[in-house]
């Protein structure tokens, strides 16, 4: 973290996501160490072995996003945006997480969410020229997003 970070969190998927996928890549090889005995058994090693690592890459992408307020700056994901563009964040719970991100969503609106995360931030985007009317982001820690993005340095004026 840097020393003008004030908020940063990584999206990790839970380790049970983990476990269900090694599970999984398990199943396979047993059905392809089943169905090629005595053929060509070094094929499901090798099927397998592709498959977890392209698991493993997948898992460590989905779970790479990250959340940070630092330097004048809000990211989310692969979104930024200036701390003067940024106006009142709101935690939410998981029932309004659901509610925001369900039947009262705006379509314009950013979302970085995850499923294994129910609690989320509402950020209000205040840029006229951003037809974007809000961030909806996911996080374990969210009334401390909302308190850094709500916090204001002379250098980030609401």
């Amino acid at each position: 973290m840097s020393e003008s970070a004030r908020y940063q969190e990584r999206l990790r998927v839970p380790l049970r996501w983990w476990a269900q996928g090694t599970m999984l890549v398990a199943t396979l090889w047993l059905t392809l160490i089943v169905a090629l005995i005595g053929h060509a058994a070094w094929l499901a090693w090798v099927v397998t072995g592709l498959v977890l690592a392209g698991m493993a890459a997948w898992l460590r992408s989905y779970g790479g996003a990250r959340v940070v307020v630092s330097d004048g700056w809000f990211r989310a994901g692969r979104a930024r945006i200036e701390m003067a563009y940024v106006g009142t964040a709101e935690a939410l719970d998981a029932e309004a997480t659901r509610r925001v991100s369900g039947p009262e969503a705006d379509a314009r609106a950013y979302l970085l969410l995850r499923p294994y995360l129910r609690q989320s931030v509402k950020v209000e985007i205040t840029d006229p020229a951003d037809p974007v009317p809000y961030w909806l982001i996911s996080s374990r820690h969210p009334r401390a997003l909302a308190t850094a993005l709500n916090t204001r340095t002379p250098a980030a004026p609401r």
